[in-house]
């Protein structure tokens, strides 16, 4: 069997997805996500004129040697765009080798460690009582896990606030927006630290001790900024802190765990285990937050998981909806499988999204599942993506009150 074409697909239903078709000359066909986030037309030129031409005659079966091959051969190495890329390939491989044994792709990778994969939802407002109101809609749809962020007095525009003023052209519940322009936002940490402690407070004066709560730092605090956060939502008994500081100064994060004992995620925006190896070996922080889509895929993702577990970290990989479904299915494949899961992150696509990639995950009693369909459980309607052609979208930035720019 020889891999007969692959075709870079790219469509805007509800958002701008990037999707690899590899199909082999025995008909069989497989899926991989390759969306990245605002720099998706970067991701789809590497693959179609740089790695569609080194596919064509190669045997699909051969996933670990074509993903070695594809990061090594290049000379220039990691990075979202090339990570991404492989991710796709390494991807659709898994969804024809799972599709030709007839089983759904988590039984070879060993079969399911659990009946489904805890999910936490995106709540989220304008003031505390409409925070409130978007706690009490999560549970209302079956979430037991809750991610709680909420706009900022004094600030204009707060990341993970879904409806803010002011805020016009968001799609399909993200951040991003259509504009030729990236859309400037405004910062100021310490207003962010004055406010965060009493949110937490009314949330779980409401809803009780039990329910488990996370928050997304979104990499704007200093490490010192970061431990003081950690420290101050500690009586809240948070599930995780995400994201608190950038983290490519790995070393960084020495300094915040030495002053909390709040549970830190950490690795949205990165891309192999390099990134990770001071923060697993030293244990600086408790979930990996890295995505299959943007770290090279199942292959390479089970063995960044398979380091961290040797050290009692577990997983939260990131599946917000520039995930695309077939990367998030590839996501619950992962989760069923391994032991060390910790929980996983959802947003629901929007219903173009579900008429362009059609699902066989499910979402019951707060457990989300692949399904059983053999392959990743996700197929691609050709003819309605080409219905939503590519539209540019960038997420925002920031600049703090000085005009300084600011992570965002």
């Amino acid at each position: 069997m020889k891999i007969s074409s692959a075709d870079v697909i790219v469509t805007s239903p509800d958002r701008n997805f990037v999707t690899l078709k590899i199909t082999t000359d025995e008909g069989v066909t497989g899926l991989g996500d390759a969306t990245l986030n605002g720099r998706e037309l970067a991701v789809a030129s590497y693959l179609r004129d740089h790695v569609v031409p080194l596919l064509l005659g190669r045997d699909p079966h051969r996933i670990e040697d074509t993903w070695q091959f594809l990061y090594r051969s290049a000379y220039w190495r990691r990075g979202p765009v090339t990570m991404s890329a492989i991710a796709a390939v390494d991807v659709a491989l898994w969804d024809i080798k799972a599709k030709l044994a007839g089983m759904p792709l988590y039984q070879l990778l060993g079969g399911a460690s659990r009946h489904g994969a805890l999910a936490y939802g995106h709540a989220s407002g304008r003031d505390v009582p409409q925070l409130l109101d978007s706690v009490r809609e999560h549970l209302e749809l079956g979430f037991r896990a809750i991610r709680i962020q909420t706009a900022v007095p004094g600030l204009n525009k707060v990341y993970g606030v879904a409806a803010q003023p002011g805020v016009d052209g968001r799609y399909d519940y993200e951040p991003a927006q259509r504009t030729p322009l990236p859309v400037e936002e405004d910062w100021d940490t310490r207003a962010y630290l004055r406010h965060l402690p009493g949110v937490f407070e009314a949330v779980r004066n409401e809803f009780g001790p039990a329910l488990p709560l996370l928050h997304d730092g979104h990499h704007r605090m200093t490490p010192i900024q970061a431990a003081r956060l950690g420290r101050d939502l500690e009586p809240y008994d948070l599930f995780w802190l995400e994201d608190c500081t950038p983290a490519e100064n790995q070393e960084a994060l020495r300094l915040v765990r030495s002053h909390t004992v709040t549970p830190l995620a950490i690795g949205e925006v990165f891309n192999t285990v390099w990134d990770y190896q001071t923060l697993i070996r030293e244990q600086l922080i408790d979930y990996v937050r890295s995505a299959v889509t943007h770290t090279g895929g199942i292959t390479a993702l089970r063995k960044v998981l398979d380091f961290a577990a040797q050290y009692q970290i577990k997983s939260g990989i990131h599946g917000p909806t520039d995930i695309s479904p077939v990367g998030m299915a590839a996501a619950l494949h992962l989760d069923l499988a391994i032991h060390n899961f910790g929980i996983q992150e959802y947003m629901r696509h929007g219903p173009r999204t579900a008429e362009v990639f059609r699902q066989s995950f499910t979402f019951t009693d707060g457990l989300l599942h692949p399904g059983d369909q053999p392959g990743l459980g996700v197929e691609l309607d050709e003819q309605a993506a080409a219905r939503f052609p590519y539209v540019p979208a960038y997420l925002p930035y920031s600049r703090l009150h000085d005009g300084t720019v600011h992570d965002w």
